[in-house]
């Protein structure tokens, strides 16, 4: 399986259960940042910020399972002005080595998105997986020896609110939902890992908090998230995507 990522963060936000119940499950897990985490921090310089929420973010992934860790290191905050070919055929090149019989992406459909990031990088991973498995695409790759391979499972998720009503199940993809009751745990010290991060970001909603008190304000969030997702599939508490596929 391979997870597609803006931030170090993003997918533990929205998926993180779900794959540390993969993991549980068997699966290998490989994960794709495709920005360098140099925004995400108060009072630090970029350079500071970039090592503090990359070694975070690794050992995050670490807790969860997921077995390697690839940064394309792109500026974030501004991948909208990277080539989006560039970062596709980065893609592609990731996707036919590693072959992953599933990909998770950030969902670049959803309404009123604020991070930016989270929309370019889902229409690219979103393109990178449809053209992947044709040959007329990044024919460098295969004169490499990487040749064309398309991942035959898709799942769409959103980090950080529930999908609203006609944001799920739309075209092609079909509403999904996961029961995250045995892997909550592991999801919510994973995004407690991410200190730095989640520093700037209670500073936006709350205010500076000491440690303790980011801990709680973390976990409150994710716990709360869990349990309104989970209430509206039947679930204490729960994840849900869009997914295509089998």
């Amino acid at each position: 399986m391979l997870v597609v990522t803006a931030s170090t963060g993003d997918y533990i936000f929205g998926a993180g259960a779900t794959v540390a119940r993969l993991v549980k499950d068997g699966w290998r897990v490989d994960l794709v940042v495709m920005g360098n985490d140099e925004k995400w921090s108060t009072g630090a310089t970029p350079a500071q910020t970039r090592l503090a929420n990359m070694q975070e973010g690794r050992a995050a992934a670490k807790l969860l399972g997921i077995r390697d860790v690839v940064v394309m290191d792109h500026k974030s905050g501004e991948l909208g002005y990277v080539s989006s070919t560039e970062m596709r055929s980065q893609l592609f090149g990731l996707i036919r080595h590693v072959r992953p019989r599933i990909l998770f992406i950030p969902d670049p459909y959803v309404s009123f998105q604020a991070d930016r990031d989270l929309r370019y990088v889902g229409l690219m991973a979103e393109e990178a997986w449809g053209y992947s498995g044709a040959g007329t695409f990044a024919n460098e790759l295969a004169r490499m020896g990487f040749k064309p391979y398309g991942a035959p499972e898709i799942f769409y998720y959103v980090p950080g609110r529930p999908y609203r009503p006609g944001e799920g199940g739309v075209g092609r993809a079909k509403f999904a939902a996961r029961d995250i009751a045995e892997t909550l745990e592991v999801k919510i010290h994973a995004a407690q890992i991410l200190a730095t991060r989640n520093r700037a970001w209670a500073m936006q909603r709350v205010g500076l908090l000491d440690d303790v008190r980011l801990q709680s304000f973390v976990r409150s969030y994710i716990e709360e998230l869990a349990h309104t997702i989970g209430s509206k599939h039947g679930f204490a508490n729960g994840e849900e995507f869009n997914h295509v596929g089998p």
